[in-house]
Order: structure tokens, then C-alpha cells, then sequence
């Protein structure tokens, strides 16, 4: 297990040292002077240029400046938003919770309803249910995430009433920030209201949770029922089923275990889907996580904010599927004991 760790960790840090590379040459692409750029100002004072001067080395080679640069990113700096002129780190600490409650939710319903859909197209394949589940999987990947919203806030929302139309909370419930994290914080503060709010919460993030889990819904089906249907047909459960096991006991006690292994190593590789997913459907339900953070830094030219905004998701995502693949390392031996890396 120490191997495959080091073997992990080894392939994130090469990772995180080519995001960074390019997260540092983006501020040469950008329009304008590269210190510039970094004050996050249209127009900065000399005493403050040569302040950043001194801090990124400016005055050395490119190789002291990436260096000053990446030490600035381990110490939390991640520089100055041209738009407001409020450090990124703390805007990040602000939106990125959130961004992160609305994907985990995602993701846990997307497992709850697309693994079962794809074990039992497998069960049935080729009959009546395989065919309609893979027809769902189809049409569900095939609708683009803004129509959905769009469809849902008409429907669930205009419509019927049951769920808000936009935002994370009611704003007749005043609950301090501690965490970030809104179900966190709701929980954590002594507010005599705060299972009302943690109901009207639920609420708000029943539509955006659904639309984002719509996509990986469907890959999920997929990978459940390619798993199932390979697990099967193998030679245990055909030793299985000449030792007179039933049908159910054999899809219960092997073919589920045995296909789970399989769709985790698989989610990690996806996570990344499901983050940008999100970030256009906190534009629509006006969520205020990372992602809607970000899309408006892109349309208010916020160059800083667009640079920190990337290496942070980016980091988050590599992180969720370095977390996958120990996952799946703890659970399947074999990985454990490779001598190279996929």
C-alpha cells in the first residue's frame, strides 16, 4: 500500500507542477504587464509595484519568479480581483464550500439512482427494461444542462411551487458564515430557527442538485450495467452457478460487490464532468458557489480571479480523484500490488 501511495502522490505532484506552470504563464498572456496583472489594479502605485517587484523577484530570471510565485500559492496568496480589488483566497474560501455541497450532492444521487438503473438493465439484458433504461441513460446525456434548470424551474418551481426558483437559503434566516459550508454552518449556529433553515436549504438545493446529477446519472447506468454485465460472465460466477446458487443470491453476494469495484475506479475519472456541470448550473439557479464566481470573473475580465479561480477547481478536482483511487485501492487488493501505474 505504501507504493501505491507513493506512486499516487508522485503522479499528483507532477500534476499540480504542470497546472502551476501554466497558471504562472497565464499572467503573460493576459493583457497588460505581468505585475500589473498581479496587483490586480488598473493603476498602481509605484510604491506598490516595487512592493510586488520584491515579492515576485520581477528583477530575477523566470525560474526565480515561478518559484516566488508558487511560494506565494503555498502561503494562501492567490492575488488581488481586478474587479473588487478583495484578495482571491478569501473570495475562494467563501464560494468554493458551496461548490462543493452542491457536487457531493450530485454525485450521492447520482450513485443512488444510476448504479441500481445500470445493475438491473444488466440482469435484464437485452429485454423490455434493459431497452428503456439505456434509451433514459441516452436522452438524460443527451440534454444540455441549462435546458434542464430551465425545465426544472418552470415545472417544480413556477408551476407547481414546491421548490425556490434560485439562491441557497431564505434570506429570512440570517446564519453566520463559520465553515463555508451552508448545511455546516446552519447546524452550527444557535439560531432557534436553524432546523427551518436546514429544511429550507434542503430545498434549494433539491433542483441544482438534481440537474447536476442528470449527466453523471447516465454514465453511471453505463458503467453499472458494462460492470455487471463483465462480472457475469466470468468464471467464478459460472462456478457460481454450478454449485446450484440462485439467481438472486449470486447477483447479491458476487455480482454487485464484484461490479462496485469496478464503477469507483470509474468515478474519479468523472468528477471532473460533474464539477463543470455545475458551474453552469450555478449561473442558472443563481447559486453562489466557485463556479458562478468564476464565469462572472471571465465576463468581467477579472484576470487574477480567472488564475486563482482555475488552479483552485483544478486542484480540487485532482484531489477528489486521487481520493477515488485510494478508495479503490482499499478495496481491491490487485491495484494494491501493481508495479506500475495505469
Amino acid at each position: 500500500m505504501l507504493i501505491f501511495a507513493l506512486r499516487r502522490l508522485n503522479l499528483l505532484f507532477f500534476t499540480l507542477l504542470m497546472l502551476t506552470i501554466v497558471s504562472f504563464s497565464l499572467s503573460y498572456f493576459f493583457p497588460g504587464e505581468a505585475i500589473n496583472n498581479i496587483s490586480g489594479q488598473i493603476n498602481p502605485s509605484v510604491e506598490e509595484l516595487a512592493a510586488l517587484n520584491e515579492l515576485y523577484q520581477m528583477d530575477k530570471s523566470i525560474i526565480h519568479q515561478y518559484f516566488a510565485y508558487v511560494g506565494q500559492l503555498l502561503s494562501g496568496n492567490f492575488g488581488i480581483s481586478m474587479a473588487n480589488q478583495t484578495a482571491i483566497s478569501a473570495d475562494l474560501r467563501h464560494y468554493l464550500p458551496s461548490t462543493i455541497e452542491l457536487c457531493l450532492a450530485a454525485l450521492f444521487i447520482a450513485m443512488v439512482i444510476g448504479i441500481p438503473l445500470g445493475f438491473l438493465a444488466a440482469i435484464y439484458h437485452n429485454k423490455p427494461a434493459d431497452k428503456a433504461i439505456l434509451v433514459f441513460a441516452m436522452v438524460g446525456y443527451s440534454i444540455p444542462v441549462f435546458w434542464l434548470s430551465l425545465i426544472f424551474i418552470l415545472v417544480f418551481s413556477i408551476n407547481l411551487s414546491w421548490f425556490p426558483t434560485s439562491g441557497q437559503l431564505n434570506l429570512l434566516f440570517e446564519i453566520k458564515q463559520v465553515t463555508g459550508f451552508k448545511f455546516v454552518d446552519i447546524l452550527l449556529s444557535d439560531s432557534p430557527y436553524k432546523y427551518l433553515a436546514f429544511k429550507d436549504a434542503l430545498m434549494h438545493l433539491v433542483l441544482p442538485a438534481f440537474a447536476v446529477a442528470t449527466a453523471p446519472t447516465t454514465l453511471f447506468i453505463r458503467l453499472a450495467r458494462t460492470s455487471m454485465l463483465e462480472v457475469l460472465e466470468s468464471n467464478f460466477i459460472k462456478a457460481a452457478k454450478a454449485k446450484g446458487l440462485s439467481k438472486a443470491k449470486i447477483i447479491l453476494h458476487h455480482g454487485v460487490r464484484n461490479s462496485l469495484v469496478h464503477i469507483i475506479r470509474q468515478m474519479g475519472l468523472h468528477f471532473a464532468n460533474l464539477v463543470t456541470v455545475a458551474m453552469i448550473a450555478e449561473v442558472i439557479f443563481e447559486w453562489q458557489g466557485a463556479g458562478s464566481w468564476l464565469i462572472d470573473s471571465i465576463f468581467h475580465r477579472d484576470y487574477t480571479a480567472i488564475q486563482g479561480g482555475l488552479i483552485a477547481l483544478a486542484i480540487f478536482t485532482f484531489t477528489i480523484n486521487i481520493l477515488f483511487d485510494f478508495i479503490y485501492a482499499a478495496i481491491n487488493p490487485l491495484e494494491r500490488h501493481k508495479k506500475h501505474g495505469a
